[in-house]
């Protein structure tokens, strides 16, 4: 009985004098290291990214077309050259890819303003150019709407009162903002009809409060970026010269 008791207050023992002290952070010290250009560069390093660097630089200098004039989304109210430029190339380049994988064509393309990163100088076009103006890695998604989803989509852009790049897509707002007229490819919106919407990933997500992309029959995915669009848009054309039209107005 005596070793018993001795047996358990030597395990005691053991057990609490086993036990590790909890640490706890108190303090982190850290300092900035400024990179600059009196920190010499790694001659192997250099060697072996010049080649590739003096590639990219020469592929995105590449001239694909002429711009005739230098083009700003700041440039109208509710529809602007460039944006048109760009909603138009999406619709053209995009359409025979989807066509391909669906058999149906797309109706209209709605992109967003923000996504414009830059003016269009007048002058020659490059890959650089599109890179400029589209550098986010955005790409296509067609979405199947409902005629009632569209009537959503036109209720957005007469709120926003903001050029939001569209194409095929016809809207007319009167003083007080109602719409007075809505088309799409010269046809009144049917309310039970599905419309194929070419957009881009971003808005579909919700981006720029766009929710009305999650109440849709379909998406389809074109593993297609919108920066890839403009750059084979702009191989096809000599000139560029977009122009604003009467696709989104206020009477």
């Amino acid at each position: 009985m005596r070793f018993t008791h001795l047996f358990i207050l030597l395990y005691i023992f053991i057990l609490f004098g086993c036990k590790q002290e909890k640490l706890q952070l108190i303090k982190i010290e850290g300092k900035q290291i400024k990179i600059t250009n009196t920190i010499a560069a790694n001659s192997e390093i250099e060697s072996f990214t010049t080649p590739f660097r003096e590639h990219i630089q020469k592929d995105l200098d590449s001239v694909l077309a002429y711009s005739a004039d230098t083009y700003s989304k700041s440039d109208g109210k509710y529809n602007t050259a460039i944006g048109n430029l760009m909603a138009d190339a999406v619709f053209s380049e995009a359409s025979p890819i989807f066509k391909s994988k669906t058999g149906h064509n797309i109706d209209m393309v709605l992109l967003n303003y923000g996504g414009i990163r830059s003016i269009l100088s007048k002058g020659n076009v490059t890959k650089r150019t599109a890179f400029k103006i589209m550098p986010f890695e955005n790409s296509i998604v067609v979405v199947a709407l409902k005629g009632t989803q569209i009537d959503s989509l036109t209720y957005y852009l007469s709120k926003s009162k903001t050029a939001h790049p569209i194409s095929k897509l016809k809207l007319s707002l009167n003083k007080d903002y109602k719409i007075i007229e809505a088309k799409i490819n010269g046809k009144n919106i049917e309310k039970e009809k599905t419309y194929y919407v070419a957009t881009n990933d971003y808005l579909y997500n919700g981006g720029d409060n766009m929710t009305f992309f999650k109440t849709n029959d379909s998406l389809y995915v074109l593993n297609y970026k919108i920066r890839n669009a403009l750059i084979d848009n702009f191989k096809k054309a000599d000139t560029i010269s977009p122009v604003r039209d009467d696709r989104f107005t206020q009477k």
